[in-house]
């Protein structure tokens, strides 16, 4: 999740008082009994739940969207979603800014992530991760056939797999180049001419007087300090979600087109604040 690119210039981590320390307590702990405890209720309605639907399910991702939405309520964070989430079989793309990505976008409608197979081990999120239906991809070329395996019985089960082309998370106000390969398993014959993809817009505005970039997750930054910088601000910003027309797969001639496709619609969603633009500007 985090990003490999540079972070030099990152945003200096807030200085914690007695009363930032009271906002983590106010909304970690609330938070936290949420997470996990939705994550419990989650696990033991699946116990149910798979041996009935399978690979389908059809409803553990509505206690995922509560659990979502309801932490939006607990951190403060106005959330707001434009657009109209596509009923087509297929998949969903999005630009990658935070660990915030998760909530946002699966507080909207059911979607399945596909991520790298190490965040699987990952404390916390890992187990989240894996209740929720995520897909996990390994780099090893050896593994390829059976992940584009595993992508099209997901596809053509109806699930809505969601990933991050760009590989890597951002710093929140800018979009990095998108790379095509996953977009390669859309092109197979038995896919082709029934998929769509749904690009998707993500678009942080932080908190007044804050850095632009201060939801951003990015580089080697630690998940820590991150969380606890997000319960400690006193008054929190907004997180809007920009659902595009869907794309339909067999309109384009290569997976390079349609990654760039998908690229130039979600950086024309970006909603950004003056003070966003301005620090662009001058890194420009």
């Amino acid at each position: 999740m985090s990003a490999t690119w540079n972070t030099k210039d990152a945003p200096p981590e807030m200085k914690m008082g007695p009363l930032a320390w009271l906002r983590v307590v106010l909304r970690g702990l609330p938070l936290a009994l949420l997470v996990f405890g939705g994550l419990l209720i989650l696990l033991a309605v699946r116990l149910v739940e798979r041996p009935l639907h399978g690979i389908d399910r059809p409803w553990t991702p509505h206690i995922t969207r509560f659990v979502c939405r309801a932490s939006f309520v607990i951190l403060g964070i106005k959330f707001s979603a434009t657009g109209t989430p596509m009923r087509h079989s297929g998949a969903v793309v999005s630009n990658h800014c935070s660990w915030l990505d998760i909530f946002s976008l699966n507080a909207r409608k059911r979607v399945y992530f596909v991520s790298k197979s190490e965040v699987a081990n990952w404390p916390g999120i890992g187990w989240l991760a894996r209740a929720t239906g995520t897909v996990f991809i390994d780099r090893d070329p050896k593994q390829a056939r059976a992940q584009k395996e595993v992508f099209e019985g997901r596809l053509l089960a109806g699930h809505k797999l969601l990933f991050f082309p760009e590989g890597t998370s951002s710093d929140g106000i800018r979009l990095l180049p998108f790379k095509s390969t996953l977009f390669a398993a859309f092109f197979t014959p038995e896919l082709r001419n029934i998929l769509y993809v749904q690009p998707v817009t993500l678009s942080y505005a932080a908190p007044d007087g804050a850095d632009p970039r201060f939801y951003g997750w990015w580089g080697d930054m630690d998940f820590a300090p991150h969380l606890l910088q997000t319960l400690a601000v006193p008054r929190q910003g907004q997180i809007t979600v920009t659902y595009h027309h869907p794309l339909k797969v067999s309109e384009f001639a290569s997976r390079k087109e349609l990654a760039a496709a998908c690229e130039k619609v979600i950086r024309s969603g970006l909603k950004l604040s003056p003070a966003a633009q301005a620090m662009l500007s001058k890194q420009r």
